[in-house]
């Protein structure tokens, strides 16, 4: 029985997903030991984002809202319910990156913007998913509690977004291209 080049590629797509997932999972060990280190570089956040560029919107979003639920039950960590908050957020910068990244040209400006847009859309997803578990719990969430949990406290891990992931993009995009040569 023969592979065609679609299930081929949706293979590798299933193989990479996983990789990143495993990522996720992984990643905050590493930044986890201080966990104010871990919130600011937020590493759960950089294998969804590559996995969108790789993968395309559905895997990525698949990876980001699966990866906070999947640590939560393995570890315990992203600590609920702030973690449900956080699976919204990192599927919707899978899907959101994942989008732009699909309908934009492939050049390293349109990486950057796709990145951007969906770092910024990610960020209001996790402050309304923040303000609804407020309301659901009768805790309490202002602006400020928002604008310090998607800002300036995850400042780092947003320049080290930008400084990593479109390089690695335009890497992965060059060996993809010299592999169809």
């Amino acid at each position: 029985m023969q592979t065609t080049s679609l299930q081929r590629t949706g293979l590798m797509k299933m193989l990479y997903s996983a990789l990143f997932l495993a990522l996720a999972l992984v990643l905050p060990f590493l930044t986890g030991q201080i966990q104010t280190v871990g919130n600011m570089l937020c590493p759960m956040h950089i294998p969804v984002l590559l996995c969108a560029f790789m993968c395309g919107p559905q895997w990525a979003a698949a990876v980001g809202f699966t990866a906070p639920l999947l640590r939560f039950a393995l570890f315990t960590m992203p600590p609920m319910p702030n973690g449900i908050a956080m699976a919204f957020e990192l599927m919707t910068y899978g899907l959101v990156c994942g989008l732009m990244y699909k309908l934009l040209p492939k050049k390293i400006g349109y990486t950057y913007l796709s990145l951007i847009i969906a770092m910024i859309a990610g960020r209001l997803i996790w402050g309304a998913g923040m303000l609804t578990i407020a309301g659901i719990t009768s805790g309490a969430f202002s602006l400020s509690a928002f604008w310090a949990g998607a800002v300036t406290g995850a400042v780092p891990g947003i320049i080290l977004q930008i400084v990593l992931i479109p390089p690695l993009v335009l890497l992965f995009e060059r060996y993809a291209s010299s592999k169809k040569a």
